[in-house]
């Protein structure tokens, strides 16, 4: 894959972290029990971004409604790639999009001041079939974010984003297995 699409996470052997955003309801919820339960919807795709920036970009640093609060969700290497190796771009013919249970898409990654790089991020799209696999077996853990990421927020508004920046999770590029990277490269249009 061209470096520009690189994937960039905070990962360890064994687990990867990838980051939500959602409602406060949701997220206390989730936070009691481990894992997401009710109000969680089961029946639709959730997204799921290992880049902390874009979520930030996304979710407006925790202020849009709904995405109020920032989840950053511990989940195993083996269960990250194996929705990489169900995934289907979401750029490839239409139906195969449609009856993918994992979507991809590559993102331009953001600043901390929400400006586009001319590098990109991946965002994976867990369809309804899987979300129940990637709740009761990919997640080892969640950690509720906000408390930081309103900080840093504070930080980046006030122009002292390297400040910011030491409230960020570490990222670096993760290792993919060719075959995964040739399956992800955009402009691959197999299934």
């Amino acid at each position: 894959m061209a470096p520009q699409y690189q994937i960039r996470a905070d990962h360890d052997a064994r687990t990867i972290v990838v980051y939500q955003a959602y409602a406060p309801a949701i997220a206390d919820a989730a936070l009691r029990a481990g894992r997401f339960v009710a109000p969680f919807s089961f029946y639709r795709m959730t997204w799921i971004k290992p880049s902390f920036l874009w979520l930030m970009h996304r979710s407006n640093w925790a202020r849009k409604s709904g995405q109020e609060r920032i989840l950053a969700v511990r989940m195993t290497r083996e269960g990250w790639e194996e929705a990489l190796s169900r995934a289907v771009l979401t750029t490839a013919d239409p139906a195969a999009v449609a009856q993918a249970d994992v979507h991809v898409q590559w993102d331009p990654e953001r600043s901390p001041r929400g400006g586009a790089l001319n590098r990109y991020s991946i965002q994976v799209g867990i369809g309804r079939h899987m979300i129940r696999t990637f709740n009761d077996d990919w997640i080892v853990s969640l950690t509720d974010l906000t408390p930081q990421v309103r900080k840093a927020a504070v930080l980046v508004q006030t122009g002292r984003a390297a400040k910011a920046q030491r409230l960020f999770p570490a990222e670096r590029a993760y290792p993919l297995p060719r075959t995964l990277e040739d399956r992800l490269a955009p402009g691959h249009a197999r299934t």
